[in-house]
């Protein structure tokens, strides 16, 4: 009999109690498993997991001053191209994209697309602008040199768009790799393909989902033109951000796919429009969606309230129209018919008196907002340049109208007093030229000349002011430079030796003469003299002309902030009542040559104007006209030009009866 050794039945021991041990171990763990935690090991075998969705925000509404929705928005769908299931083969995207946009032309609606090249061969480049033409170059890695064709090759090679397509169909893509270029599409970016797609559309498109991965349809606020022919240049369009663009508009918390403000008001008040996205938070298990939480509420853009009103703008658009139409229907004091010729083009701009804001202007020819976003191509084929605003960007000589700054500047200086005459004989003799006036006025003081329109008055005034002191006060009046008018304008330039050197003329003295009486070399817009206007108004506080009245919350409940005049500049004068004396002769050439029908003598209180023919160039000479009422206590000062033509001061009557009307509109109790 075989005796087992100790150290033997050591090791048996241990080994049975191992073996117990990992028995009993495992019983309570799979005790543990099926009784305790059973239902954390059953949810274990589904797929769980979480995802984030972007909440679109709602960009604030732009109303006039009585609430009346300019440009609003409506609920849309979109195509977009997700990154993340979009094929990476190039190749294989170009189907895709080609596949989508085919779909989506047969309902009619077509991708927006910046491609400066023509669509059909042979390829011409769609815009003259050669920083434009640079920068496209440029995005493509092509020298200035570039031709249509190396653009349309650089990009068939970059995206490997294939041969085998028709030409049509190469262009397109073309187009459309380009566009995503400029957006930066990417895995971290979408790109948004076709806004506003009809329902029958999305049906056709979900039904191709399978063909068709990474094109998804999104509910998207999208933005809507209420009235589309309110000051139409003025309130701008939006748009994508481009790659050029991100890295700034990034810096405060844009993604690369939101919309912005592009131009006008839509731009200049991008703070307040834009709203900011919200975060919903999704849990799925196993394809069915256990919860959806918003994380990060979405947040409404503000509502931007202007100080047009509605009604206002198109009396004035309509003022203007009627009067440029039946130009060749004037009528003299005779009442008979003055055949005056055509004419196509003008300006009105009012201002609120009291503090500068902008009651209506008016530009012709003009367009409408839904043009300029369906056919703008049309538009700048259009005669005349109907997409210039003359009211902010035409630049004119400002003629006689010029006269009440020169006045100013003599007043102020002290040169001359209320009382104080020269003396005009119709001709004057200066430095071996001769130079005349509309009359001889004989010894005449500041308010019949300005009444009369005496040149020479204003030539012998100038030569005591000297050209500093008239470009002086041309700028304290707002004179070549920014009005500050929210949406921009043109600042124009003075008539004086700086801007003749700048130029490349020749100054000569006799300059200073015609400078005085708004002719020579000077550039200014319509708001620009309609500031002018308002600044004697107010006897001498310039303030800037704004747009915007006050911004309240989306839903027009709640007022947020009021927009403050803001004063640009006070005139400071030596000569006490320095601007009675101009508004008294102001009110005095309200009085003159004015056909009954057109009469401003007959309202019920005095209106205050100067009126000015400067010449201009091949178009002979222009009609200006500024001026403010009532002139006792002010509420709008006004400023039109008619380009090539006579008599704008025919207009002034119906502008006064329509602010008389928009007046009872906003205080029909009174």
């Amino acid at each position: 009999m075989k005796r087992v050794s100790f150290s033997n039945y050591l090791k048996s021991t241990l080994l049975v109690t191992a073996v117990l041990s990992a028995c009993c171990l495992c019983g309570y763990r799979l005790m543990k498993i099926q009784l305790v935690d059973s239902e954390s090991y059953t949810n274990r075998k589904y797929s769980t997991y979480r995802y984030e969705q972007v909440i679109e925000a709602t960009r604030g509404e732009i109303v006039d001053i009585n609430g009346q929705s300019i440009v609003e928005n409506k609920v849309g769908y979109s195509v977009i191209i997700q990154p993340e299931q979009f094929p990476e083969s190039l190749a294989e995207g170009n189907d895709i994209l080609l596949e989508i946009t085919e779909l989506l032309e047969r309902y009619g609606v077509t991708p927006e697309l910046t491609l400066p090249i023509s669509e059909e061969a042979p390829y011409t480049f769609t815009t003259e602008d050669e920083d434009a033409l640079e920068y496209f170059k440029s995005k493509l890695g092509l020298n200035v040199y570039a031709t249509t064709e190396h653009c349309i090759a650089k990009l068939m090679e970059d995206y490997e768009i294939s041969e085998e397509y028709t030409q049509e169909q190469q262009r397109l893509l073309c187009g459309i790799r380009y566009e995503m270029l400029l957006r930066g599409f990417s895995m971290n970016s979408r790109f948004t393909l076709a806004e506003d797609i009809p329902l029958t559309a999305i049906t056709k498109i979900k039904e191709s989902g399978i063909s068709l991965p990474g094109v998804d349809i999104v509910e998207m606020p999208l933005r809507s033109v209420a009235q589309d022919d309110i000051i139409p240049h003025e309130i701008g369009t939006v748009g994508p951000i481009y790659a050029e663009e991100y890295e700034a508009y990034a810096e405060i918390g844009y993604d690369m796919d939101d919309t912005v403000g592009k131009s006008g008001i839509e731009q200049a008040c991008e703070e307040y429009l834009r709203g900011h996205e919200g975060i919903k938070t999704v849990s799925v298990r196993n394809g069915e969606v256990l919860s959806a939480e918003i994380t990060t509420p979405v947040e409404s853009g503000n509502t931007v309230m202007l100080t047009v009103d509605s009604t206002f703008q198109r009396d004035l658009q309509k003022i203007l129209e009627d009067f440029i139409k039946n130009f060749d229907d004037i009528r003299d004091e005779k009442t008979e018919k003055l055949k005056l010729g055509e004419i196509t083009n003008g300006a009105l701009v009012v201002l609120d008196a009291k503090d500068g804001g902008v009651l209506g202007m008016a530009t012709c020819p003009t367009y409408d907002l839904t043009t300029y976003m369906e056919d703008y191509e049309s538009l700048l084929k259009a005669e005349n340049n109907p997409l210039v605003n003359r009211a902010t960007l035409g630049l004119y000589r400002p003629g006689s109208t010029f006269k009440t700054i020169t006045a100013t500047a003599g007043l102020c200086e002290g040169l001359v007093s209320g009382y104080s005459t020269y003396y005009c004989g119709h001709l004057y003799e200066f430095r071996g030229h001769t130079y005349q006036c509309t009359g001889g006025h004989g010894d005449i003081s500041v308010i019949p000349a300005l009444q009369h329109s005496c040149n020479i008055y204003f030539y012998k005034l100038s030569e005591d002011l000297t050209i500093d002191n008239i470009s002086k006060y041309a700028k304290l009046y707002g004179l070549g430079q920014a009005t500050g008018l929210e949406t921009g304008g043109a600042a124009g330039h003075l008539s004086d030796m700086d801007y003749y050197e700048e130029a490349g003329l020749t100054w000569t003295v006799g300059e200073v003469l015609q400078s005085a009486i708004g002719q020579s070399e000077w550039a200014v817009s319509p708001l620009q003299m309609a500031v002018v206007a308002n600044t004697i108004a107010n006897d001498g506080v310039r303030y800037e002309p704004h747009l915007v009245d006050s911004i309240w919350d989306y839903n027009l409940e709640t007022k947020l902030q009021d927009i403050e005049p803001t004063v640009a500049a006070t005139i400071p004068g030596k000569e006490a009542g320095v601007f009675d004396f101009i508004e008294q002769g102001m009110i005095a050439a309200s009085t003159t040559n004015m056909p009954y029908e057109y009469s401003l003598g007959n309202l019920g209180y005095n209106v205050a104007i100067k009126t000015g023919t400067p010449e201009q160039g091949s178009r002979v000479q222009d009609s200006f006209f500024i001026g403010y009422a009532p002139a006792e206590n002010p509420e709008i000062a006004f400023a039109g030009v008619i380009e090539g033509g006579e008599y704008s001061k025919y207009m002034i009557r119906s502008i006064l009866e329509a602010y008389e009307s928009y007046k009872s509109r906003m205080n029909p109790t009174e």
